[in-house]
C-alpha cells in the first residue's frame, strides 16, 4: 500500500492543526432567581479546592443548610448588581466575553481561535475546550484570570481542565498562564488607575486594596496566595510612591467561622472611619473583571460601613475590566503564552480613558 493511501476503514479526523487561547474566570449563575443560584452555589462549595473540611460534614452543611437559606440571600445581593436588560445579564461574563473579543480582534489569525469560560456555570470549560478541539485546535492555551495564585483558584481551574482530558484518545498539547502577581505591566496598569481615580477625586486620606481572602489554614497548609497578594500590593505602593500610613493591604469575602487572611477589609475600614478619615479610596487589584464581590460588596456594603462609621466618601476604583490599561496586561501575558504556536504581539500603547472611578458620599 502507498505511504500517502488511507484504508478504506480508517476513521475520520475531526479538523486539527489550530491553536486555541481560552480565557477563565471564576463564575456566574445564569439568573438571580433561587433556583439559579442554587445550581450556582451548589457547583462553587461542592468543589473540594474551595471548601476543604470532612467531605461527609460538608455534605450535611451544604444541603441540609446553606443550599435550603444561602440562595435567595445570595440571589438578592446579585439582583443589586445584575444587567437586566442585558443579554450577559452577570458583568462578569459581559467583561469576560469583551476580553476575549478583544484579544480575538487584535490577535486575528486564521489559526487562533479566541474563547472564553467560567469555572462555575455557564459557558463551562469542558463546553468551551470542546468546542476549542471540534475548531480543529490541537493545542491549546489556558489563561486562569487570576493575578495572585491560590489553589481555591488558579489551581481548580487546571483541576478542571485535566479532568477534561482524562476520557480523550487524542490529548491537545496544553499550556497554561502562571500568576503575574509582579508583573511590570499590571502593576503600571494598577497604578494608572489609581492615579486616574485621584485626579478626579482629590487624593484621599487612605487607599485601601482589598484582595478576595482564603482561610488563614490554607496559608499555613502552604498556599502561596498571601505572598502573592503582598508582593503585588508592595510593587504598587513603590511604583506610586505612597507611604505606609496610608497604604493598606486587606482582605474581603470571608465565609464561616474560622479565621481567615487578615486585616480584614470591612473592620479596616470601619476603624478608619472611626478615626476621622473622611475619605477612603479602595481597589480590588485580585479582579480583573467587575463582579459581586467588588460591585456589591466593596461599592455597596463597604460603603454603606463605611458611612455609618462617620466616613463620609469612599471611592471605589473599578477593577481593569477591558479598558486599554487592562487588555495591555492581558495582550502580553497572551502573546507570551502563545509564542512558538501563533506568534502574536500586542498592540503599542495608546493614550485611552483610564477606568473612572466611582465616587460614593455619605447620604444626607
Amino acid at each position: 500500500m502507498p505511504l500517502n493511501a488511507k484504508p478504506s476503514d480508517h476513521p475520520n479526523f475531526p479538523p486539527h492543526g489550530r491553536t486555541g487561547l481560552l480565557l477563565v474566570n471564576l463564575g456566574t449563575p445564569e439568573g438571580t432567581d433561587k433556583k439559579s443560584m442554587r445550581k450556582y452555589l451548589k457547583q462553587f462549595l461542592s468543589d473540594e479546592r474551595v471548601i476543604e473540611i470532612s467531605r461527609p460534614l460538608w455534605w450535611l452543611i451544604l444541603n441540609g443548610i446553606i443550599l435550603n437559606v444561602r440562595p435567595k440571600k445570595s440571589g438578592a445581593l446579585y439582583d443589586r448588581i445584575w444587567l437586566h436588560d442585558d443579554p450577559d445579564g452577570s458583568p462578569l461574563r459581559k467583561i469576560t466575553r469583551l476580553q476575549a473579543e478583544h484579544l480575538a480582534k487584535t490577535f486575528k489569525q486564521d489559526g487562533l481561535v479566541v474563547d472564553y469560560a467560567m469555572r462555575y456555570g455557564e459557558p463551562s470549560i469542558p463546553n468551551q475546550l470542546q468546542k476549542l478541539t471540534d475548531q480543529g485546535c490541537t493545542q491549546i492555551v489556558v489563561m486562569p484570570l487570576y493575578p495572585q495564585y491560590a489553589a481555591s483558584t488558579t489551581a481548580t481551574v487546571n483541576d478542571e481542565l485535566f479532568k477534561w482530558m482524562l476520557d480523550l484518545r487524542w490529548q491537545p498539547a496544553i499550556r497554561t498562564v502562571p500568576p503575574w502577581h509582579d508583573n511590570p505591566t499590571y502593576i503600571s496598569a494598577l497604578a494608572n488607575s489609581v492615579r486616574a481615580a485621584v485626579a478626579e477625586n482629590g487624593k484621599p486620606d487612605a487607599l485601601v486594596i482589598s484582595f478576595h481572602g482564603i482561610p488563614k489554614r490554607y496559608h499555613m497548609s502552604g498556599d502561596p496566595y498571601h505572598c502573592h497578594c503582598m508582593k503585588t500590593a508592595r510593587l504598587l505602593r513603590e511604583e506610586l510612591g505612597w507611604d505606609t500610613g496610608t497604604f493598606h493591604a486587606t482582605f474581603q469575602s470571608r465565609f464561616g467561622s474560622e479565621p481567615w487572611l487578615m486585616p480584614y477589609t470591612d473592620e479596616a475600614v470601619t476603624e478608619m472611619a472611626e478615626h476621622g478619615h473622611k475619605h477612603v479610596m479602595v481597589l480590588a487589584p485580585g479582579f480583573v473583571a467587575d463582579c459581586l464581590e467588588t460591585l456589591d460588596e466593596l461599592g455597596n456594603e463597604l460603603e454603606e460601613e463605611f458611612h455609618e462609621a462617620g466616613g463620609e466618601t469612599l471611592t471605589y476604583i473599578p477593577c481593569l475590566n477591558d479598558s486599554d490599561d487592562g487588555m495591555k496586561v492581558i495582550e502580553e501575558l497572551a502573546a507570551a503564552n502563545l509564542a512558538g504556536w501563533v506568534d502574536v504581539a500586542p498592540r503599542p500603547a495608546a493614550k485611552a480613558p483610564k477606568p473612572k472611578a466611582v465616587r460614593m458620599k455619605k447620604a444626607g
